[in-house]
């Protein structure tokens, strides 16, 4: 059975500074507290990540991930091979100006390998939300504005 989460935050900097953040592959372990490991296997002629491979923990369960990267002018996407832990992920995260800012959405499908308590699913989402939208905006104002 496929799981589902999304979230929406408000983040001071511009999108192209939030999609450039989301671009630093080997910082994801620095901001996300799923992330163990990331590494970029390839990238396209832009210099954007293509296949990117990560060690993710979540609720103590250890999987080595590849995912697939695509990249537009306000948004990315990456879909992850089947792996021990899942048959499917696909992550989205769309940009968007707002009033100075960038309105954020992440939202992400996956459907694990075997059925899971419906209490652990919730603190799953939970880590994984927050690792992906408050992780992510401490970095990127971290690299915006690095003396406040």
């Amino acid at each position: 059975m496929a799981v589902r989460a999304s979230r929406e935050i408000l983040i001071d900097a511009t999108p192209d500074v939030v999609l450039d953040a989301l671009a630093d592959i080997e910082a994801i372990p620095t901001w996300s507290s799923v992330h163990k490991h990331a590494r970029v296997i390839d990238r396209y002629d832009d210099g954007r990540p293509h296949h990117v491979a990560v060690t993710v923990k979540v609720l103590g369960l250890v999987d080595h991930e590849v995912l697939e990267y695509h990249w537009g002018r306000d948004w990315v996407v990456w879909d992850a091979e089947r792996s021990p832990q899942q048959h499917a992920q696909h992550v989205e995260y769309t940009v968007r100006p707002e009033a100075g800012k960038t309105r954020l959405r992440f939202d992400i499908t996956m459907e694990p390998s075997a059925p899971l308590p419906e209490f652990l699913i919730k603190r799953a989402k939970r880590t994984v939300l927050q690792a992906a939208t408050e992780g992510l905006r401490q970095h990127v104002m971290r690299v915006a504005r690095p003396d406040a």
